[in-house]
């Protein structure tokens, strides 16, 4: 099944999720090792797909990125309703 666009993107939080595995100093190797003391495998590819808006992200990836991150959903959706202007 192919996946469908928004706004030539696959998600609309990719750069949030950037710019907080930045800020926190992380890899996105580190990413991927934190994730998967959650019971969750992302492979480092499958995050920097993410963070350029070219892979879905999942609600439950969502979710456990906010977690790794320590952040809130709302501070990985923020910023996100520019893209329905």
């Amino acid at each position: 099944m192919k996946s469908k666009d928004f706004n030539g993107k696959k998600n609309i939080v990719g750069n949030n999720l950037k710019k907080y595995r930045e800020q926190k100093g992380l890899s996105q190797r580190d990413v991927c090792k934190k994730l998967e003391l959650l019971g969750l495998q992302i492979y480092n590819s499958d995050i920097h797909y993410m963070e350029h808006g070219e892979k879905p992200i999942k609600d439950y990836e969502s979710k456990a990125l906010s977690i790794v991150l320590g952040i809130s959903l709302e501070q990985m959706y923020e910023d996100t309703d520019k893209d329905f202007e």
